[in-house]
């Protein structure tokens, strides 16, 4: 059996969570990732910076209504990337 390599920045439950859920929507704000994913806020911060370094989404602070907002946009990098992590994943699967 070959067993390909996981991409270990997606290897994190939450990483792995927040590509997920951008590859459904394309963007979505940081409030509603931290809603779906139940992570902390502190925690989620940590993490969407390590997919924003390698380039899996691009990350855009703006304000609404005085507010600041953050939006998480995937990457085609962040696509390709999510699809060839199922890939490998499909290779620990019995055939």
């Amino acid at each position: 059996m070959d067993f390909k390599e996981l991409d270990p920045i997606l290897h994190s439950q939450l990483r792995l969570a927040v590509i997920s859920l951008l590859i459904g929507v394309k963007e979505a704000e940081f409030t509603f990732i931290r809603e779906k994913t139940n992570a902390t806020a502190g925690n989620l911060s940590v993490q969407i910076n390590k997919l924003k370094e390698v380039g899996y989404i691009e990350v855009i602070k703006q304000f609404k209504d005085n507010y600041p907002q953050t939006i998480c946009k995937i990457t085609s990098k962040g696509i390709s990337a999510f699809e060839s992590y199922v890939t490998a994943l499909q290779s620990y699967l019995p055939k």
